[in-house]
């Protein structure tokens, strides 16, 4: 996830800070959902004593932030509520903190506040789309995800994340294409953590089936490790079989390798 806090005026700021310890940045809870730069910068505060210097104080936004972090969803709520006038990334960061409480509905809501303050911004239709995959809506989340494509076309979230969609949706073609896609584009992007992402809730068929189309990509991308994740787990979920990866050519190499061997002498 890839939106962080912006710089805080450091140059401007750079002996007040000198003085007070740094807030802790918030960062993503999963490879599925994003995090909007918060808008929340440091105010300067005096006192009305005759000989008061200049002290800072947190906006409830950068307190909320400091919840966020430590995993205090529920705290990060009670401070992102008290922001007068929420902007996107506040209802957003509202949103994430709901869905990380599993409160769908409430997250749904904020994603939507978001986006009516910012309709073209990918990651917010993106962060709904998981929310009503989580809630097994797919064929809304798949036009979420679709509408955040056209806005960002290039992000191997987004494509990995309706790829997913399309499987839930017995539609594996189109899923495998857009892990192709999504592979490309981010080597690494099958290694964050799912997160509310639909194959949670889905059967264990369908997960087994997500699970070895992930494998396949990553083994034409000629990475091994991430192709012997997930074809374990595909095995685990009971969707591989040892004689359906030794007809797959896209295997043809991994099938050559020690671990590979190692891998399938465990399995029945």
């Amino acid at each position: 996830m890839r939106h962080f806090l912006p710089h805080l005026r450091w140059l401007a700021f750079a002996a007040l800070l000198a003085a007070i310890p740094a807030l802790p940045q918030p960062q993503p809870p999963s490879g599925d959902i994003a995090l909007n730069s918060p808008s929340g910068v440091l105010v300067e505060t005096t006192t009305s004593a005759p000989a008061a210097t200049a002290r800072l104080q947190y906006t409830p936004e950068q307190v909320g932030d400091a919840h966020f972090v430590s995993g205090r969803y529920q705290a990060a709520l009670g401070e992102y509520k008290k922001v007068s006038a929420p902007s996107a990334s506040v209802w957003n960061k509202m949103g994430i903190s709901y869905e990380m409480l599993f409160d769908l509905k409430d997250a749904a809501r904020c994603y939507k506040e978001a986006i009516k303050i910012d309709p073209q911004n990918a990651q917010l239709l993106n962060n709904l789309a998981t929310i009503e995959d989580a809630m097994m809506d797919f064929a809304a989340g798949e036009k979420n995800y679709r509408k955040a494509l056209k806005i960002d076309p290039n992000s191997a979230m987004i494509l990995k994340n309706l790829g997913t969609n399309l499987f839930m949706q017995y539609r594996n073609a189109e899923g495998a294409e857009l892990y192709r896609q999504a592979l490309a584009l981010d080597p690494h992007v099958f290694e964050a953590h799912d997160g509310p992402a639909s194959a949670q809730n889905a059967p264990r068929g369908e997960r087994g089936a997500e699970a070895y189309y992930k494998a396949r990509s990553c083994a034409r991308a000629d990475q091994d490790d991430c192709a012997l994740t997930f074809l374990r787990q595909s095995f685990n979920e009971g969707y591989a079989t040892t004689r359906k990866v030794k007809q797959d050519e896209d295997f043809a190499r991994l099938r050559t390798t020690a671990a590979y061997v190692k891998l399938v002498a465990v399995e029945p």
